[in-house]
């Protein structure tokens, strides 16, 4: 649930005060940038990795960012404080004001900064994924943007949960799978895990970023490969990725039980948790020392 007070702005107001304006562009077209943080006692996890993304994805979208990364990092953490929420999940989203047809004719600003923060998910032991083909176009320049365009997934997830499914698969136009509505896939097989490419579609998400660049676990192998459903089908273990998940069993797709062999992935996720645990550290002593 989302907590009492956000970040628009330079100010923390009540989640309840009206803020926004009927002509921020950003909100009617979905023209906007976010991610979504892990705050652990009290640290923004990987801040400047999800500050990266935002970066890259709003020049896509020629949307202004504030000029101020560190100043922006101690704001949101102002918001944690005032929330009470030293180990929760928070929401940055980056929304452009100017533009378009129902844009205002003199902004403010050229864009808005909107923080929240809530009490972080419960995502139980595993999650039964359905498929979705042709989900994904790989061959979009936008292909693996972080967008506020978000509707698309989030009807295919509230159509998948009517059916009685916690996820979905998405396809792309070739056929490979991609990633989930909100979260990457992976496979191990033996000793080796695989995850698809950026070529298929996928968001290149910070779990999986931190995964394939700096936890390294003596004999398994984890690198990019182009995967079919056929090849979940076969694995020894499915799993997906986040922000908020870590690590996740696939229990079935598509009523089909996956393979139930955990060994790789709990390896990946204790060296995974013990990374979190050391950078989670290093940020707090270096904030005391500031």
């Amino acid at each position: 649930m989302l907590h009492r007070h956000i970040l628009h702005n330079d100010a923390i107001i009540e989640a309840a005060a009206p803020a926004l304006s009927a002509g921020q562009v950003g909100l009617l077209s979905g023209w906007g940038v976010f991610s979504t943080l892990r705050v652990a006692d009290g640290v923004l996890f990987a801040f400047e990795r999800h500050w990266a993304r935002i970066t890259r994805d709003a020049a896509a979208f020629h949307i202004e960012l504030p000029p101020d990364a560190e100043r922006l990092r101690r704001k949101l953490l102002e918001l944690v404080e005032a929330n009470h929420a030293r180990n929760s999940t928070l929401r940055l989203a980056i929304v452009r004001n100017g533009g378009g047809m129902w844009a205002n004719p003199s902004p403010a600003r050229p864009s808005d900064v909107i923080a929240l923060t809530a009490d972080s998910k419960e995502w139980g032991e595993g999650v039964k994924l359905a498929y979705q083909a042709n989900a994904r176009y790989a061959a979009s320049p936008f292909a693996g943007t972080k967008i506020l365009s978000w509707s698309m997934n989030l009807t295919w997830l509230e159509s998948a949960q009517r059916r009685g499914f916690d996820e979905v698969l998405l396809l792309n136009e070739r056929g490979e799978v991609s990633e989930c509505t909100s979260a990457n896939i992976f496979i191990a097989t033996g000793n080796r895990v695989s995850t698809p490419p950026l070529s298929s579609g996928c968001l290149p998400g910070i779990t999986r970023e931190v995964l394939l660049g700096e936890v390294h676990v003596p004999g398994i192998e984890i690198a990019e490969k182009t995967l079919v459903p056929a090849d979940l089908e076969r694995a020894d273990e499915v799993f997906i990725t986040s922000t908020t998940r870590d690590l996740l069993p696939v229990f079935e797709i598509e009523g089909k039980p996956t393979g139930r062999n955990p060994h790789a992935r709990l390896a990946l996720q204790k060296a995974f948790s013990r990374f979190v645990a050391d950078y989670v550290a290093a940020h707090k002593e270096a904030a005391a020392a500031r």
